[in-house]
This record gives C-alpha cells, structure tokens and sequence, in this order.
C-alpha cells in the first residue's frame, strides 16, 4: 500500500456534517464509509490531478487549500478556483470523464478519495447521498456563474469585496472566525482568479486598509467592517 495513503472512516471525521448527507442511519454511513477508500497526503505545491487525466474519482477536502486552474495559450496559469477542507473537489471531470483542470496544493493537505463509480452505485440506493451529490454539484455551477456574473461586470474593489466575503463566508461554515482569516493564495493567485493585475489586487487592498474595512499583515486579514464590504458589492448590484 502507498505509505502516503490510509483507510478512513466518515462516520468519526470531524468534517462529516460539511461533506457527508446529514440523517444518515449508522447502517448508510458505514456503507458510505466503504466507498471513501483511503486518504491521501499532497504536500504543498504537489498536483492532486491534472487537465487531461483520466477521471476515476471525487476527493473531499479533510485538511488544506486547493487551487484548480488552467494553463492559457501563452504558457500563463489561470486560476478557477479556490478549494478548502470540507469541500469537494474533482468535479470537473464528471462530464467527459477527464480533468479538465489541475489541481495544486497550497499548503500541505489530506484528501480522502472517493471512486466515482462507486458513489454512483451507492447513491443509487441511498437516496440521501444522490440528493447531496446533485447538491454539491448545483453549487458548484452557481459558484462559477457567480464568478462569471463577477468578472463580467465589476470594478476592481467591488471583485476583492465579494471574494473576502466569499472565502471568509465559507470559513465561518467550517467554525472559524467571520472576519479574521489567512489567505492560503499569494496576491497574484487572486488577480488570475478575479481577473485583475497584481498591481491592482495590491492597490484595492491597500484601499481597503486606508478606508478602515480590514487590516493587513502579509497574508492576515482581518475584517473590521463587513458591512462596508457589502455595501460596495451592493453598490454593483443597484446600478443594474
């Protein structure tokens, strides 16, 4: 057995309200525990899986940051997304039964691996698991038009705005603090995300400090006025 790997249990993961169908009989999640079949380690900076590979499997998040991205025409990543613990992430392949990104890690990560065909057959019968695949999978494509509506229409500060309450919206589901969070991407991750330069990722935050809505350490932010930064998302939404 690869040493990078091991069995996992759901039913004793401290994730399992995040990943996993709630109300499930003790008889479903041992079940469910059988298909998740190992776990495996990615150190930071390693590929989980790459544009073009086969797709056999989904990976839950267990611990560490993800980001998916592309390469561009001229040799440039571009990042589509950015993944935490308690999300899913491999996606992408269900279609054409390859990956149609990669996806790196950003700090060391364990994921558990999940055989697609397996859940497939599963959620054939536990009805509970096929509404939350079908779940998981409806976010995900009202995650990307969200950052399609994003990018298709908003000034710079009000991108930064909507992704800082985005990611710190989604670390507070996984108990952590509504406005204190460490970002795992470098600034230049975040402009190819949000579309925007390094320069003005770099210039927006610095606003954003001016103005009193967060304070920045390196890659500490901490929100002081959440508010603010809806009112500048709003402010987007009111003009149309």
């Amino acid at each position: 057995m690869n040493p990078l790997t091991m069995k996992v249990a759901c039913s004793n993961c401290n994730l399992r309200e995040l990943c996993m169908p709630v109300g499930l009989s003790d008889d479903q999640l041992q079940r469910i525990d059988d298909v998740v079949a190992t776990r495996r380690k990615v150190k930071r900076g390693a590929t989980l899986f790459r544009n073009g590979e086969t797709f056999t499997s989904l990976y839950a998040i267990r611990t560490g940051f993800f980001k998916t991205c592309v390469a561009t025409e001229d040799g440039r990543d571009q990042v589509t997304g950015f993944q935490m613990a308690g999300e899913i992430i491999g996606l992408d392949g269900i279609v054409n039964d390859h990956h149609t990104c990669d996806a790196v890690a950003l700090e060391d990560a364990e994921v558990c691996v999940m055989p697609f065909d397996r859940i497939e057959e599963l959620s054939r019968e536990v009805t509970a698991l096929q509404h939350h695949v079908h779940k998981i999978m409806s976010r995900e494509i009202v995650r990307e038009h969200g950052v399609m509506l994003l990018l298709g229409s908003m000034r710079a500060e009000e991108r930064l705005a909507a992704f800082l309450l985005n990611l710190v919206q989604r670390l507070h589901a996984r108990g952590f603090s509504q406005s204190e969070l460490v970002l795992r991407m470098t600034r230049e991750e975040i402009g190819s995300y949000l579309g925007l330069k390094l320069e003005t990722v770099s210039r927006t935050f610095s606003k954003f400090v001016e103005e009193g809505i967060v304070e920045v350490k390196q890659r500490h932010v901490r929100i002081l006025d959440t508010d603010a930064l809806k009112r500048i998302v709003n402010s987007q939404q009111a003009c149309h």
